[in-house]
C-alpha cells in the first residue's frame, strides 16, 4: 500500500513503514483492529502497561495456584 492513511486513534496521517497494527482478538474471535501512528501506539503500550500491572489493593496471584485455560 502506499501513501498515507489516517491513524485510529488521533486521525493523522502515517506512512505504511510506521503504522503499528494492534489486534485484540477473544477466543479466536477478533474485538478490536486499530492502525496507529507511532506516538499513538507509544500512548497505548503505556495504557497497557498500566492497567495490567496489580494495584496496591490486590493481592498478588498465588504461583502455585492452577490456571487452565481452554
Amino acid at each position: 500500500m502506499t501513501g498515507s492513511e489516517p491513524c485510529d486513534a488521533c486521525g493523522d496521517p502515517i506512512e505504511e513503514a510506521l503504522a503499528r497494527t494492534v489486534q485484540l482478538n477473544v477466543d479466536r474471535s477478533e474485538v478490536d483492529n486499530q492502525r496507529l501512528c507511532p506516538a499513538c501506539f507509544a500512548d497505548w503500550i503505556e495504557r497497557y502497561r498500566t492497567e495490567m500491572q496489580p494495584r496496591a489493593t490486590e493481592s498478588p496471584v498465588d504461583s502455585d495456584a492452577d490456571i487452565i485455560v481452554d
